[in-house]
């Protein structure tokens, strides 16, 4: 990760030197999520885009939320329509609660109902000390990871009938907590627990509600959010040895958003590189 060049939050991937790999190239579809309606938040680039990629090649129309990287999400929504799927696209700010509304009501008015909704959008900060955490910067942290979910899931639950899913991104910080990254840490934490909540008053209704929990994924989040010392080490203390892949996590929302996964409901799969969670 030597001299990847570093950016202003949430960073783009055409200022990033390394590219990221999120399936471009390489995903193949088998129709596993044909007809489904979908909604991916930071669906623009790194994770996101990789689902985007992986949910249209396996046949699903996309709504992707994101803040205002344009080039990027026009990018993203390129791949989608040339897997034959519709892409529309809403920039804005799901911190903002009538933003996240109005991002389910363009699903619903493009698509009639919402089957998917993967919580993927989120914002962190590296600091060295919890002096240096501003007032404003914590509860920022909180609006776009935490309470965008809320309010998303919400707004999503009232167009959602029986086999539809709700897939949450956390991290392995939702139990081994980097201290750099206190808010976030924070609020992935509370992602895990609200996921593993709402999987339980969901599930009456035929609905599920599951965390994807990944570790250190090389992603326009990283060079815009940590030190340049931070950044080329990324992901060498995995066993693995190295960051993984955004196209390395879209298969487990795959699965988790299909059929195939009627009986998981409440769990919190680990994309880690071998890092235990707990």
């Amino acid at each position: 990760m030597a001299d990847e060049p570093q950016q202003g939050p949430p960073g783009t991937l055409a200022a990033m030197h390394r590219k990221p790999d999120h399936g471009e190239e390489t995903y193949r579809g088998s129709g596993r999520l044909a007809g489904k309606a979908t909604v991916i938040t930071g669906g623009d680039s790194g994770i996101g885009r990789a689902v985007a990629i992986a949910f249209a090649r396996e046949g699903a129309d996309v709504v992707i939320s994101y803040l205002n990287e344009h080039d990027d999400a026009r990018e993203t929504a390129r791949f989608v329509e040339a897997a034959g799927q519709r892409c529309v696209l809403v920039p804005g700010d799901i911190a903002d609660p009538a933003h996240c509304r109005a991002v389910v009501d363009r699903a619903v008015k493009e698509f009639g109902r919402v089957d998917t909704l993967v919580n993927n959008a989120a914002y962190q900060m590296s600091h060295e000390a919890v002096e240096d955490v501003s007032e404003a910067e914590w509860n920022h942290t909180f609006a776009v990871n935490i309470d965008a979910m809320f309010h998303l899931c919400k707004a999503a639950l009232q167009h959602m009938n029986a086999g539809a899913s709700i897939i949450n991104t956390s991290s392995i910080n939702s139990d081994m907590p980097k201290p750099t990254l206190l808010p976030y840490a924070t609020t992935k934490g509370a992602i895990a627990n609200f996921t593993a909540g709402l999987a339980q008053m969901v599930g009456p209704r035929g609905i599920r509600v599951n965390s994807v929990a990944p570790g250190p994924i090389w992603t326009p989040l990283i060079p815009s959010t940590m030190p340049p010392e931070d950044v080329e080490k990324f992901g060498q203390d995995t066993p693995l040895g190295r960051p993984g892949q955004p196209a390395e996590l879209a298969p487990v929302y795959v699965l988790l958003a299909s059929d195939q996964a009627s009986y998981i409901s409440g769990a919190r799969i680990a994309v880690t590189g071998g890092k235990p969670i707990l």
